[in-house]
């Protein structure tokens, strides 16, 4: 039966058309089942009724006319009750109607199950049989397994326009990804083909050895004159650092890299298109196997650049579009960085990649660029998507494929009020961030993934709360040195001084990995990352830490930070090693005071430690993403399940509560960064509990500094009173929408359903 399953299923997903796959799916599931009849009805939502699309067993004539009203029928009471129906004897059931027009009369056994598609009723399927059949598990099996594929067909066809019943044109369809870059955009799809073939590449014999490498580094040098070039138009859009990613390819092209390893498998006899694709897909295929995300976008890079020396070979150009409309978004199925290079700045309105998360390398540069991104879109079918007109949400991780009027309205007027809000808050951004009543708050910046700059910034923040180490060691293709380092973390301390610049030592594992260091997990989310990493690995650390060290002197300005601590020990640990870097550099005649310490709380176990924690270090810092991960059971980056990811939870609510009140009864200084931080209304909770820290992405500063400076402290904390009472995120967020618009400050809000 197995078989049978796989060989339906890949004729429905081969079908030219929507209309083609129904008939092949009906008629081969009737066979495959040996029943009598098997249909499928369609939900028609704007009459909340399902219609009968294709059928084989019942009268033909009855399709598109025959429309059962949700909750009635049979058909309308699978899709009410959203769970399969097995009768033996259907006309018995009290939900039975009959329909003349379908013939159905002479049917007793009746078997329907749901077409659900992200929580979205799509149809029903069913089958019956003239003589009373109990269907039993293993058929009840197959027709779910049947209804879940068509799931996915349903939903590809909504999105390309496949529906031919005119019932429905022009359906609007909704997908959801991950949120990788904040933004909304509003234009028509580019969908991006690859620029050669890695698969499809014959095996042939060289005639010419040396002309065949010859070739290969022509090919190759083409490429890096490519990579160069994109490079160059990006340079004055993005900082140092995003910059460098360039650098990555051009090292990945490098003869100790690609040339090399395809250099050989010429001389060992293939061809240089065969050699390449044999290389790249070797790697490539290693990469992919690695359950990490960081790493996964490195296999996208490797792939990139096969294709485009590929196309060279095949005196192709890689196969851009010749002309970008005003607003143009493009889609792929794995975006990289170099191609974002190629395209008109003024032209891109947005990018949609069907791969990658929220840490890719494309990631990276469209927040730095501030272009709207979502990724991990893997229900969004390719195919016919080019020119189709699109609405792009990068604040919730959506895509509507051909909107309505009403929704493109709406997307709009939000574009429009974020554009006059900008301006608008621009002129107070240097006043401080004190409330009504005199509270006075300490705004911090998040630097490390994102432009800033650095001039503007300094008289506008308290400090940085966070500088994300991970992202020099990230974007090299090995451990920078502790020169290097030095270097690195000079620049930041000075930039910022005398204010204070946290700095958290390397977070890796996770959605974060290094790809000369890989780390293989089922689970990496808990797994070994962070302190974890880092203390197995003490000639790591220790190079960071006299590096930090040493770039903090004459200035006094570092503090430092410990990720993804569990345990006490660990900061114990942690600290025999700075005491150790300080004596160390004090022999080289490097005078250094220890910096103050402190840990990150993302790790559920740690709000029950604060004392013992408190012992030890002299400040907290919450990571609100982690901890809302973590005490929610959700990985932020799985589109499947990113609607349960909410820092709005009660859950979350309380523990962060009761974080703040013991942390102050503790007199440890405790500042939260993340998500929660950055939201208005998310900071005006945390004033309320009694947070006096907030560090967040630059571009969230106005906003949150406008809320500070209109609202009581008193009045956040009835805020916090109140939202503790609720029992759902909804509710929660549904009354902090009611009090900001009390307040008149829902225009401060970003845009949420």
């Amino acid at each position: 039966m197995l078989k049978v399953l796989q060989r339906i299923i890949q004729e429905v997903n081969s079908a030219r058309s929507l209309d083609a796959a129904l008939a092949t799916l009906v008629r081969r599931t009737r066979k495959a089942m040996q029943t009598d009849v098997c249909s499928f009805y369609l939900f028609d939502g704007e009459r909340d009724a399902l219609v009968l699309m294709e059928t084989i067993g019942l009268r033909t004539q009855a399709v598109g006319q025959v429309a059962l009203p949700v909750g009635e029928g049979l058909v309308g009471t699978v899709a009410r009750r959203e769970e399969p129906l097995n009768l033996e004897d259907a006309q018995a059931h009290p939900s039975f109607r009959y329909f003349e027009a379908t013939g159905e009369e002479r049917y007793s056994s009746f078997l329907g199950v749901p077409i659900i598609h992200q929580r979205r009723m799509l149809g029903v399927l069913v089958v019956q049989q003239a003589e009373r059949r109990r269907y039993d598990e293993s058929d009840e099996a197959f027709l779910v397994t049947m209804g879940a594929q068509l799931a996915g067909v349903l939903a590809h066809a909504l999105a390309t326009g496949g529906l031919t019943c005119p019932a429905f044109p022009g359906v609007q369809a909704t997908f959801i990804g991950v949120a990788a870059s904040p933004g909304m955009a509003i234009g028509e799809a580019v969908v991006l083909s690859p620029p050669a073939d890695l698969d499809s590449v014959p095996d042939l014999v060289p005639t010419d050895v040396e002309f065949e490498i010859a070739r290969l580094k022509d090919a190759i040098a083409r490429v890096r004159e490519e990579i160069r070039a994109a490079g160059e138009r990006l340079a004055n859009r993005i900082s140092a650092q995003e910059l460098a990613l360039f650098d990555v390819y051009q090292q990945m092209l490098g003869e100790a890299a690609l040339s090399q390893e395809v250099e050989k498998r010429i001389r060992e006899g293939q061809w240089a298109p065969g050699a390449l694709a044999d290389v790249v897909r070797r790697h490539v295929q290693y990469l992919e196997r690695v359950d990490d995300d960081y790493l996964r976008e490195r296999a996208a890079d490797v792939r990139d650049l096969g294709r485009r020396v590929l196309a060279h070979l095949q005196e192709e150009s890689p196969r851009l579009p010749e002309h970008y409309p005003q607003g143009a978004i493009l889609i792929g199925d794995e975006i990289s960085v170099a191609l974002l290079g190629e395209v008109p700045r003024d032209r891109l309105g947005g990018l949609i990649s069907v791969r990658g998360s929220s840490n890719s390398h494309v990631a990276i540069i469209a927040r730095a660029m501030g272009i709207p991104l979502v990724s991990g879109m893997i229900d969004l079918p390719l195919p016919r998507l080019d020119g189709a007109p699109l609405v792009l949400d990068g604040h919730r991780g959506r895509v509507f494929v051909r909107p309505g009027p009403e929704l493109v309205a709406h997307y709009q007027s939000q574009i429009d009020e974020e554009k006059a809000l900008a301006a608008l808050l621009e002129h107070e951004q240097d006043l401080p961030s004190v409330t009504p009543d005199g509270h006075a708050m300490t705004l911090m910046v998040n630097t490390g993934l994102t432009v800033d700059t650095v001039a503007s910034l300094k008289t506008r923040i308290g400090g940085v709360g966070l500088y994300r180490t991970e992202v020099p060691f990230m974007i090299t293709e090995r451990f920078p040195g502790e020169q290097e380092q030095t270097r690195l973390y000079r620049e930041q301390l000075e930039s910022f001084a005398p204010l204070p610049v946290v700095m958290r030592t390397l977070d890796i594992g996770g959605d974060k990995d290094l790809p000369y260091f890989p780390i293989e997990e089922a689970n990496p989310f808990l797994g070994w990352r962070g302190i974890r990493v880092t203390l197995d690995h003490p000639e790591v650390l220790m190079v960071q830490l006299r590096a930090m060290l040493r770039a903090s002197q004459g200035l006094d300005n570092l503090e430092l930070l410990l990720p993804m601590v569990t345990n006490v020990d660990e900061v114990d640990d942690t600290l025999k090693l700075i005491e150790r870097a300080i004596i160390e550099l004090g022999e080289e005649g490097v005078e250094v005071r220890r910096p103050r310490l402190g840990v990150m709380l993302e790790v559920p176990a740690t709000l029950y430690q604060l004392r013992a924690l408190a012992a030890r270090v002299d400040f907290f810092s919450v990571g609100s993403n982690d901890l809302t991960q973590y005490l929610l059971a959700v990985d932020r980056n799985n589109p499947r399940v990113a609607d349960l990811y909410d820092s709005c939870h009660p859950a979350v609510l309380s523990a962060l509560h009761r974080l703040a009140a013991e942390s102050s009864e503790l007199n440890v200084p405790t500042s939260v960064c993340g998500e929660l931080a950055g939201d208005p209304a998310g900071a005006l909770l945390l004033m309320g509990m009694g947070f006096r820290v907030l560090s967040m992405n630059g571009p969230n500063l106005p906003r949150v500094r406008a809320a500070i400076r209109r609202v009581s402290r008193e009045a956040a904390a009835e805020l916090v009173e109140q939202t503790l009472a609720l029992e759902t995120p909804a509710e929660v967020r549904a009354h902090l929408a009611s009090r900001m618009q009390a307040w008149q400050l829902a225009h401060l809000l970003p845009p949420r359903d």
